[in-house]
């Protein structure tokens, strides 16, 4: 327990002192298991688009559109030896057709094994730091018709998705930490219209303002860490349930959105937090209304 939080202390029967009429931990709780789903969203885009960076960052597509076959196939090994010798790139290799004919399926069926259907030849470069005009260059050379696909430019959509995500969910976490601070204010500010002619007795008897406060924000916080430490178990269990459901489907792109080990370390912390954030929030509230008003 987290010393100077004690639950059966002096500071129990300032607020809410049935457990009926207390909803201050209920409501904790939930803003805990939100925050938490909203922080597992958050950390997951984070991580999906840093894996969707590393995987697109120098990849290019060549496609080389030539109706005969002879030539398109001359032009793609020529063009394989060619990018190979550039300075920069790490990989190039050509796809082949029967990989080609996979993809194509769903669109055209059992028809895109047919070897006299005219199929575009594909060539994956991989560029590490490689000058990307000068692959360009190279392979308008060799084939005028070819067509140089950068995966980030067609992908950027998905990427730009994935931050806007990203960013949503950091704008979601604020506002529950705000509306948190708010119901710890409306809290704290019953508690003392609730206990007013205790607190009266307790300055006659000596008490400072700053005393009075810490009897609050005790009690607050002990509020909050007991609520959200419940809303994030319940948060946690489901993320974690979503996760596995994630993994089941075996898509890589998706696959990227699962979180690690910092990140539920990260998730973990939020409790503690809140704690803190109800702590301060309930002593700033009390001491300007002791100031104010008592």
């Amino acid at each position: 327990m987290i010393p100077g939080l004690n639950p059966n202390g002096p500071d129990k029967r300032l607020l809410d002192e049935g457990r009926r009429t207390r909803a201050m931990s209920w409501i904790m709780a939930i803003m805990l298991f939100l925050t938490v789903l909203a922080g597992a969203l958050g950390l997951g885009m984070f991580a999906a688009t840093s894996q969707l960076d590393r995987q697109l960052s120098g990849r290019l597509t060549v496609q080389i559109v030539e109706p005969v076959a002879s030539l398109r196939d001359a032009q793609a090994a020529a063009m394989v030896r060619e990018l190979a010798r550039l300075p920069g790139v790490a990989t190039v290799r050509e796809v082949d057709r029967a990989h080609l004919a996979e993809l194509m399926r769903p669109w055209l069926g059992d028809a895109g094994l047919d070897p006299d259907l005219p199929m575009p030849a594909m060539i994956d470069v991989e560029a590490r730091g490689g000058d990307f005009a000068a692959i360009e260059r190279a392979a308008r050379r060799i084939a005028p018709s070819a067509r140089v696909d950068r995966h980030a430019q067609w992908l950027s959509p998905v990427r730009s998705f994935l931050s806007t995500m990203s960013w949503l969910a950091v704008g979601l976490m604020l506002l529950i930490a705000g509306a948190t601070a708010a119901v710890v204010l409306l809290s704290a500010r019953a508690g003392l219209d609730t206990h007013r002619d205790t607190i009266e007795v307790l300055h006659m008897l000596g008490s400072t303002d700053i005393q009075i406060a810490r009897l609050f924000q005790r009690r607050i916080a002990f509020d909050t860490l007991t609520g959200g430490l419940a809303g994030t178990v319940a948060g946690l269990a489901l993320v974690w349930l979503l996760e596995a459901r994630l993994s089941a489907v075996g898509s890589e792109m998706l696959g990227g959105v699962a979180l690690q080990q910092r990140d539920w370390f990260l998730l973990v912390l939020l409790p503690l937090g809140f704690a803190l954030l109800a702590t301060v929030a309930a002593r700033i509230a009390v001491l300007r209304a002791l100031g104010t008003r008592l």
